[in-house]
C-alpha cells in the first residue's frame, strides 16, 4: 500500500509518499481502507519533533489522527463492523491507504455526511467536547469564554457549551468579530484588544484553545475559584491566581464522536473545510498548513 512515511524529525521535506507493508489486523482491531483524513496541529508538532518529549516516534513513522473510511477486515473478537461499513474514529497512522484501529474507537458515519465531511471531525470535535465536559465542567447559566472560537476545536466547544445551557462568549481577534456573528453565542470579545479584555471580569471559566501570551493576559478575568480548561497545558503564571487549571489531552470516545457527527449532519454546527489535497502531495499540504490563513481544515485523500 501507499503511505506517508516520516524518516526523521524536521520540515515537510522529511515526509515521503511511498510503498510500505499493509498493516495486520489484531484480534480486537479493524482494518480500514482510508478514504479521507485531515491535518491537525499535532501532526506538525510530531513531525518537527516539538512533541517528542510526550509523544516520541519510532522511525519510519506514519502520522495522522483522523480516520475515515470503510471496513475491510475485522479481528476474531470484533463484532458489529461488517465489511464495507463506513466508519470514523480518533486513531493513529492515518496518512495511508489502509490502517488498523481498535474497534472501540470507531463509530459509524451518519448517512448525511460524505467521507470528506466526516474526516475533519474526530480529533477536533473530541477535543472540543472534552474541553467543556471533562475539563471546564460548567453548570447551566455560568459564563464561559471560549478562546479561538472560530477554530475547529473552538467551534465544537461553543456548540457543546451551549448544549449544556452555558452563557458563551466567543474570544477571537478583532478582525474576526464580524465573521463570529455567524456563531450562536451570547457575546463576542476581541482578545487581542486590551480595551475589550479590560471589560471582562468574574468569568466562571475559560475554555482555552490558544495558549501563549493571550491566555496569560486573560487569567485575571476569571473569578476566584473559577476554572481554566486548556488543550495546551497550564500557562505560565496561572499559579498566581485563585483558579483551578485543568489541562488535558483528548481521548477517543466513539459514542460522543457519533453524537457530534450527527449534530453536524443536522446542521447544528459545522467544521469548515478549506481545501482537499491528494495524500501524495503531503509536503505541500503541510507547508500550506504552516503558512496559516486558512478558512477551515485541509482534507487529505489517498
Amino acid at each position: 500500500m501507499k503511505a506517508v512515511l516520516l524518516y526523521a524529525y524536521g520540515d515537510p521535506g522529511q515526509l515521503r509518499y511511498e510503498d510500505t507493508d499493509m498493516p495486520k489486523c489484531g484480534d480486537n482491531e479493524v482494518l480500514v481502507r482510508v478514504w479521507a483524513t485531515s491535518i491537525n496541529p499535532i501532526d506538525l508538532k510530531m513531525r518537527s519533533g516539538a512533541a517528542k518529549s510526550r509523544m516520541p516516534l519510532e522511525f519510519p513513522a506514519i502520522l495522522g489522527r483522523d480516520l475515515c473510511g470503510e471496513v475491510i477486515e475485522t479481528g476474531r473478537t470484533v463484532t458489529g463492523f461488517p465489511e464495507g461499513m463506513r466508519v470514523m474514529g480518533l486513531a493513529n497512522r492515518t496518512y495511508a491507504e489502509y490502517t488498523v484501529a481498535k474497534a472501540d474507537v470507531l463509530s459509524p458515519i451518519p448517512d448525511a455526511l460524505n467521507f470528506e465531511q466526516a474526516a475533519v471531525l474526530p480529533l477536533v470535535t473530541t477535543t472540543g467536547s472534552q474541553l467543556i465536559e471533562r475539563a471546564v465542567k460548567p453548570k447551566a447559566g455560568q459564563t464561559v469564554l471560549v478562546t479561538g472560537a472560530l477554530g475547529s476545536v473552538g467551534r465544537t466547544a461553543v456548540h457543546v457549551a451551549r448544549k449544556h445551557g452555558v452563557r458563551v462568549l466567543a474570544g477571537v481577534r478583532l478582525k474576526e468579530k464580524e465573521e463570529t456573528a455567524k456563531l450562536e453565542v451570547d457575546g463576542v470579545v476581541a482578545i487581542d484588544s486590551e480595551e475589550e479584555i479590560g471589560q471582562l471580569h468574574d468569568l466562571d471559566a475559560i475554555a482555552d484553545t490558544i495558549g501563549g501570551a493571550t491566555i496569560q493576559r486573560l487569567l485575571k478575568t476569571i473569578r476566584n475559584g473559577g476554572v481554566l480548561g486548556s488543550v495546551l497545558g497550564e500557562p505560565e503564571g496561572a499559579k498566581a491566581y485563585d483558579i483551578h487549571v485543568e489541562a488535558f489531552m483528548a481521548q477517543p470516545d466513539a459514542s460522543r464522536l457519533y453524537q457530534l457527527a450527527d449534530d453536524t449532519a443536522r446542521h447544528e454546527f459545522s467544521i469548515p473545510i478549506d481545501r482537499t489535497i491528494k495524500l501524495q502531495e503531503i509536503q505541500e499540504a503541510h507547508r500550506i498548513f504552516e503558512r496559516g490563513g486558512l478558512r477551515g481544515k485541509i482534507v487529505l485523500v489517498p
